[in-house]
Order: C-alpha cells, then structure tokens, then sequence
C-alpha cells in the first residue's frame, strides 16, 4: 500500500515563494487557464522522485477530458488508465487492480476541459514565478481529504514541466516530464484497460 499511494500521488498531482497570487499576477494566473484548457493532449516520457529516496520513469499520456495513461517501467511495473469514467491502477508484479473514481485524485485539474482558477472552488494557496519559471499551488476548496498540487511551467515556451503533490504519509512526490509533445492524435486503445490473461499451467499427459 505505500508504494499504491506514493505512485497514486504522483500521477494525481513546494516551492517557498511570494505567498498566494495578488492581483499584479492575474495575467500570468489567465496564462495558465489559457495553457491547461487549450491542451487537447500530451504525450511525454517522466521521471518520478520521493522525498524519501524513491524514483520511478516511465510514459505519460493525457487526452482531454479525462483520459491518461500512465506506464512505469521496470522494476516498478505499475500501469494507471483513466477512461474517461473512472481510472484502474493495476500493478503488474502483484497482478492486482484497483479502481479509483476521479473525484478522489488531484489530476482533475489536468484533465478537466474547462478549469478556472478563481479562489473559490480552486484556492491559490502559493505563487512564485522568476524568469525562467512560474510555480502555482492549488488547493480544491470542496474536495475532502484530496491535498494540494503545485504545478510548475517553463516560462519560454511556457508549458507544463513538473508537478508536485504531498501523499497521506507527508512524503512529496515530483514528476518532471520530458520530450513532450502536445496535441498530437494519440490511440484511443492507450486509455483502455484490459487485464492481463491468468497464465495457465500445461500439465503433460503420462
């Protein structure tokens, strides 16, 4: 389970900085509206770092609204597939699945198709942006125990290149994706899930 709920945060989405986004950053709050509900899809590889020593790599797909796909490599063997409805994780290595309903993750700000960052269901509780970098934390104001994401953009291009969640045993997770490509046509096979066949043992007759 504590390695279920270090990955989970990671595919579901701190920076010290200047304190929550006054009104000197509307511009640059409307830029990441504009950014998060422009993107049809992203494919990208990511690397996935724990402040507990952890890493983990692997393939990222996001088609918009609410599909992902998200494949570790080995050894983590770990595959999350969101259809739409609701999201599997399946550990290969156990070969155990687990259904997640979408309310209960923070990548609904991802996927979602028309967000709105207005500190009334989403709260901007931290800003910061130099000139290579703009970071924004969003807290869900009505969404129970779910904690809040840090989302973390290049500023030339501006596009996404990292989020940061704290999972339920206080562990920060980051993932930082690379090679990413946006808004290409991506197979709608990737974001269905089928389990994987129970192998069969062949006995031979005497």
């Amino acid at each position: 389970m504590k390695r279920l709920s270090g990955i989970l945060a990671a595919a579901f989405m701190f920076f010290g900085g200047t304190g929550a986004a006054g009104a000197q950053s509307a511009e640059t709050i409307g830029k990441i509206e504009n950014y998060l509900n422009s993107l049809n899809s992203l494919e990208a590889q990511f690397v996935q770092v724990s402040s507990n020593g952890g890493t983990a790599e692997g393939s990222l797909f996001i088609q918009k609204p609410n599909r992902i796909r998200m494949e570790y490599a080995d050894p983590v063997s770990v595959l999350i597939v969101g259809n739409g409805d609701y999201i599997v994780y399946h550990d290969k290595e156990l070969d155990q699945t687990t259904h997640i309903d979408y309310d209960d993750i923070p990548a609904t700000l991802i996927l979602a198709n028309d967000i709105k960052i207005d500190n009334k269901n989403i709260k901007i509780s931290d800003f910061y942006q130099d000139k290579g970098t703009t970071s924004i934390t969003l807290d869900y104001v009505q969404k129970g125990d779910i904690g809040p994401i840090t989302l973390i953009f290049n500023n030339s291009p501006f596009e996404l290149k990292q989020w940061k969640v704290i999972d339920p045993q206080r562990i920060e997770v980051a993932v930082s994706l690379y090679n990413a490509q946006t808004d290409t046509p991506l197979d709608a096979s990737l974001f269905k899930f089928k389990a994987p066949k129970k192998k069969t043992l062949n006995y031979k007759k005497k």
